[in-house]
């Protein structure tokens, strides 16, 4: 067989296949023209999950005669005026999206550009007409019938018409969020399901979008290093879900699915939140368009950064230092179902729906010094290890007799966010009194916590010891694979690890963390930094094992459940719970502590 040329419209249903993917993808596709064509109101209508019928009607600038003949060929844009892929200043800028979907659909646009006449145009399976005069009002009109009819074969992988409708939904709602001055409405099936009015601040759109339950438990985030700004809201370490959908990431406006950013809010998380467990974000990263390059996949989805290590500081730190400040709060999620289990069905709408979707303020916390806590409360602490690994030991709770614990301590107690200490039930549960309300506490997950946090505060005293080993142990690496783990060898040696190159394609690991022990897989864990370096260029798995060691040693120095505690040790236990980082979960992402208000008690009994 001889080389040639592929017709065009072969060659446009190619790369159809790369562009529009599903219908979501074409309607993302046709709503980002929208949005760079400056409209303040999108309106999208589907019929079948978008595979029948797709309507994209936007108020923008419009398009003149010769501009809607250009439209429908391939790499023809207005949005890449100097040829510079270096500054994307627009959402499209590959001019393939339209040619696309009329290359394997019947396509109709209907256009007007201000001060001048409408005019319309039809293509179908690739090949379109002339454009004729139209008395369309204002902006531009696509309607995109019989998706993938000139492919049929992509029509047996689509979905059910109600997975397709809910991917166009979230496609919708993830550029809802990025573009707030915007509204957005979804028909589907001649039902409204999406109507997003347009608002003045990306905060009012969170709310409206993520729900009461988030907008009360997320923390603000706002940082800036060298010209990146990061922005947005994180859920509490409480506030989590089965899967990475409710996590919404944006670069300079564009919705994507990165494995950085997503590798980066794992490790944020990684030591407040279970492993198969997802927090609730929406973050928005502003950076140079020089800094990033978002030409990396037909869909726009992938980006790559210039300076990855930047970014990935920026998000991290971000994070962990709204963690810091807020780790100390419980969702109220977990209050409202508590109380919802309290009483015959669900707690009703009608309950917290004048709390309306707002972001609350952080918990206030006494974050002073030790001294601020009454001496009459007086903690024991774990022995100082003198070196790792440590050894686990049962607590010594030291308390004055119990006839000094006065009436007056306790009610002064009752100032602080977590109360004062009332009761004890079924040797696990404190029962707290504060002023709003009652507080319950677990006390074996809660004294887990404030274990785990002392021994990472001691390994970060007295550094992580080494075990060197009689004889290096020899790991057969890919050439690749051992350059770029010894670019990470001295943050590696901080940990324990010291590996020196062997040779082509090996590493000699000379030591290791003490506190992995003689039992640990020496080859399975280069391994796997390995891995992790060529997917996210960072070594954050070796910090995760010895962590999930602390925190088992932890689990077993902790008050037990079952252990009765007099009034004197379960308000220390309270106290420095408010004084000790990430105390609102246990080591595993559970909750240590749920509060109830004295108003939502009420209305237990009638009492509103």
């Amino acid at each position: 067989m001889r080389i040639r040329h592929l017709p065009e419209t072969l060659i446009n249903q190619i790369a159809a296949g790369e562009v529009i993917e599903r219908p979501a993808a074409a309607i993302k596709e046709m709503v980002e023209n929208s949005i760079d064509a400056g409209a303040t109101s999108i309106e999208v209508s589907i019929r079948d999950g978008g595979k029948s019928l797709i309507v994209v009607k936007d108020n923008g600038f419009g398009m003149g005669r010769d501009d809607l003949i250009a439209a429908l060929d391939r790499h023809a844009t207005s949005k890449l005026p100097g040829n510079d892929l270096l500054n994307i200043e627009h959402l499209g800028f590959r001019g393939e999206a339209l040619a696309s979907i009329a290359a394997i659909a019947r396509v109709k646009i209907s256009t007007r550009e201000k001060d001048s006449n409408a005019w319309e145009i039809i293509a179908e399976g690739g090949k379109k007409g002339e454009p004729s005069p139209s008395s369309y009002p204002s902006g531009t009109q696509i309607e995109v019938r019989d998706l993938f009819y000139a492919t049929p074969a992509r029509l047996k992988f689509m979905k059910s018409e109600r997975a397709e409708s809910m991917a166009i939904k979230d496609t919708l709602t993830r550029l809802s969020m990025a573009f707030p001055h915007i509204s957005f409405t979804l028909n589907n099936d001649d039902k409204k399901s999406l109507n997003h009015i347009a608002v003045l601040d990306s905060q009012s759109r969170l709310a409206t979008i993520l729900g009461r339950e988030f907008g009360e438990n997320a923390m603000k985030i706002d940082a800036e290093r060298e010209g990146i700004k990061l922005t947005g809201f994180a859920g509490l370490p409480t506030l989590h879900r089965g899967t990475a959908q409710y996590q919404y990431l944006f670069v300079n406006g564009r919705p994507v699915k990165d494995k950085l950013l997503g590798g980066c809010v794992r490790a944020a998380y990684a030591d407040v939140i279970a492993k198969s467990r997802y927090p609730m974000i929406a973050l928005f990263l502003d950076l140079p368009s020089d800094e990033v390059d978002v030409n990396v996949h037909p869909a726009k989805t992938e980006v790559r950064f210039r300076d990855p290590a930047i970014v990935r500081g920026l998000i991290i730190s971000a994070l962990k230092h709204a963690l810091l400040e807020g780790g100390f709060q419980s969702s109220s999620s977990v209050s409202y179902s508590a109380l919802s289990s309290m009483r015959p069905g669900h707690l009703g709408a009608g309950s917290h729906s004048s709390a309306a979707n707002h972001f609350a303020p952080p918990l206030p916390m006494h974050r002073g010094s030790s001294a601020a806590v009454p001496s009459h409360y007086a903690y024991g602490n774990l022995a100082e290890p003198q070196s790792l690994p440590y050894e686990a030991q049962q607590p010594q709770m030291h308390t004055m007799p119990s006839a000094r614990a006065e009436e007056t301590l306790h009610e002064a107690a009752i100032s602080y966010p977590l109360g004062a200490a009332r009761a004890q039930i079924h040797e696990n549960y404190i029962i707290a009194q504060s002023e709003n309300g009652l507080v319950v506490v677990d006390q074996h997950a809660a004294h887990e916590r404030l274990v785990y946090e002392r021994f990472k505060n001691q390994l970060k005293d007295h550094g992580i010891e080494k075990q060197g080993l009689l004889s290096p142990e020899i790991v057969e690496l890919d050439d690749t694979q051992t350059e770029r783990l010894m670019a990470h060898a001295d943050q590696l040696s901080k940990l324990g690890l010291d590996i020196e190159p062997f040779g082509s394609g090996a590493l000699a690991v000379q030591s290791v963390p003490a506190i992995l022990g003689q039992k640990a897989n020496i080859q399975r864990l280069i391994r796997d930094l390995a891995d992790e370096v060529l997917d996210s260029d960072a070594v954050d798995g070796l910090e995760e094992r010895i962590n999930e060691i602390l925190s088992t040693m932890a689990c077993h120095g902790s008050v037990r459940s079952g252990r009765r505690m007099n009034a004197d040790e379960m308000n220390a236990l309270l106290r420095q719970m408010e004084e000790t980082p990430y105390s609102g979960q246990c080591n595993h992402g559970r909750p240590t502590y749920i509060e109830l208000k004295l108003s939502d008690i009420e209305k237990l009994f009638g009492r509103s």
